[in-house]
């Protein structure tokens, strides 16, 4: 079959052309036009009524159709066969110039209206080679609207409204749907290790095998990041579904070429059954995401579906969620304050560490273990972290009245550090406290610089230039050495309280704490041991030649009123 010229068809390929007339002498001058314009890479087929026409699309295709009308009633097979065949562009042939017929036309589906007595045949050339490379454009564009660039997936819309179809489906059939989440394990250390190329690579080797799965009713998605979706439609039961799983699980399994090497791949996954009537796709969603990070938290590389538990326990983060903005709002956060005391020397008071409660109407003081993650993970984060520095400042300006070298610690969490505007709330706050910007500690945790360390120092010198003092809390629970953290502007190394509980019982944690202490020293670092409970502890931290402790051998987080009275008996 030969081909269309550029200038010919307005690109490369051939050229179907579906005439539909029920005059057949319309129809043959109108083929006869078109062979006047193309000698060759011109296909003609004729219909001369609607359903004639209708069979030849499904069994052969269009690049183009001519429709023939000849009055405003024929705009009902006009928008018949717009609505049958989307995609195919539609030049109407009118027998007379009528504004009317021509709006009505395009509304019904029309790309373009001509009319009959004043066609000739480069007109008509140019009309269907404008139509066809119109509607390639138009296709292109949507494609990139609905599939991820990188591996040509479906993305989240796309997948969104193909699982909203499905749902609408299966509920009129009654057969099963599932839905998987799939998260790449450990894709961030790909990323930081081997470079983005090797994390596009890895991405991209995924997307060809989760697509060599498909049957032709599913759908497998690029949902975000190292995230995929898979829409599952007619399955028999949820033991089905679990054999799909087992099967994902060994395709993904084998390693991924890259450049300089393989990539050993796993994945979590995670299973939702859509159930009930009515269930919005947001929902299925969000039950296989749940399930997903259940596989996570049980090791990994594994599949969990999704069952009551985790709908109670959804339904429990909802209402969590929804109880701690209201508690934000009603002022029911508290801060209590527990003491950090100085080792060089007598053991005096050195300073206080701000610690956040939740005064609950109904259940009283409720631990920071309950609902700070779910106010990093919502963002809630940002305005807790606020109040708690705004108050704990307000307490220091009035502790340094009696005693001017009083410190203070103040946490400081993931979500917390990756806000651009953090340095300048913090200079705001310490400008209208009249605090000494050097008598305040901002504590993060090891796990919370896990990642990019070039990034990390750049977040953390803005902070420094504000003339406060940085810690890294909990160290020793994250696998970050002492040398890389000597690149971040850090005064301080907070040794996790599971070295401390053990000192006197455990031979090798004593190791462990002399070695951070005896290296944090030699980079410059000072200590401080978390966690401290027993003089015993005390005591060989002393002999260590840690600098700080605090714990509750000198007293638990307790509200200001108390802290203070501890500062005056100092």
């Amino acid at each position: 079959m030969l081909s269309v010229t550029d200038d010919q068809a307005g690109a490369t390929g051939p050229v179907r052309v579906l005439v539909v007339d029920h005059s057949r002498h319309g129809s043959i001058l109108i083929a006869e036009m078109l062979r006047a314009r193309w000698s060759e890479g011109l296909i003609i087929a004729q219909a001369e009524h609607l359903e004639d026409a209708g069979r030849e699309l499904i069994e052969y295709g269009a690049s183009c159709v001519l429709l023939a009308i000849h009055d405003t009633v024929d705009l009902g097979a006009l928008a018949y066969m717009h609505t049958s065949v989307p995609d195919i562009p539609i030049i109407v042939v009118a027998d007379r110039a009528d504004e009317e017929l021509g709006l009505g036309a395009m509304r019904a589906g029309a790309q373009d209206y001509v009319v009959r007595t004043e066609v000739n045949p480069d007109m008509l050339g140019r009309a269907i080679s404008y139509a066809v490379e119109r509607n390639r454009s138009e296709t292109r564009l949507a494609h990139q609207a609905l599939h991820d660039p990188l591996t040509g997936l479906p993305n989240r819309a796309l997948f969104l409204d193909r699982l909203a179809v499905a749902l609408d489906r299966s509920q009129r059939t009654g057969a099963g749907l599932a839905v998987f989440f799939l998260d790449i394990d450990n894709f961030k250390t790909i990323n930081d290790s081997l470079g983005h190329a090797a994390g596009d690579r890895v991405l991209e080797g995924m997307a060809e095998r989760l697509r060599s799965m498909l049957r032709p009713m599913d759908t497998v998605a690029r949902f975000g990041g190292d995230e995929f979706t898979f829409l599952f439609e007619e399955l028999a039961s949820e033991r089905e579904a679990l054999l799909i799983a087992e099967r994902i699980n060994h395709t993904v399994g084998f390693p991924i070429r890259l450049d300089d090497g393989e990539a050993a791949i796993t994945v979590s996954v995670g299973i939702a059954m859509a159930r009930g009537p009515g269930v919005a796709p947001e929902t299925v969603i969000r039950e296989a995401d749940a399930a997903m990070y259940r596989a996570k938290a049980r090791g990994r590389a594994r599949y969990e579906l999704y069952d009551e538990s985790l709908r109670q326990r959804g339904m429990e983060r909802i209402e969590l969620e929804a109880a701690l903005r209201a508690a934000i709002e009603r002022s029911e956060l508290r801060v209590h304050y527990q003491p950090r005391v100085s080792l060089n020397g007598a053991s005096s008071l050195a300073g206080f560490e701000a610690l956040v409660r939740w005064e609950h109407p109904e259940r009283g003081l409720i631990a920071p273990s309950e609902f700070m993650p779910l106010a990093e993970k919502t963002g809630l984060v940002l305005p807790i972290g606020e109040f708690v520095l705004d108050q704990a400042l307000g307490e220091l300006t009035r502790w340094r009245e009696t005693k001017p070298d009083m410190t203070l610690s103040v946490n400081l969490s993931a979500r917390q550090l990756s806000d651009a505007g953090l340095a300048s709330a913090l200079a705001r706050a310490l400008d209208a406290s009249g605090n000494d910007p050097a008598a305040v500690c901002l504590e993060i945790t090891e796990g919370a610089l896990i990642g990019d360390l070039d990034v990390a120092r750049g977040l953390l010198h803005r902070l420094k230039a504000t003339g406060i003092t940085l810690a890294i809390d909990d160290y020793g629970t994250g696998n970050s050495s002492l040398a890389s953290l000597r690149r971040l502007p850090v005064d301080a190394i907070k040794i996790h309280e599971s070295f401390v509980g053990e000192l006197g019982n455990e031979p090798g944690d004593a190791l462990i704490v002399t070695a951070i202490v005896e290296l944090a020293h030699a980079l410059g670092f000072r200590t401080v041991a978390e966690g401290v409970e027993t003089a015993a502890q005390l005591k060989q931290l002393r002999h260590l030649g840690c600098d700080g402790a605090q714990g509750f051998l000198f007293g638990r987080p307790a509200p200001a009123e108390e802290a203070e009275a501890l500062l005056v008996q100092s």
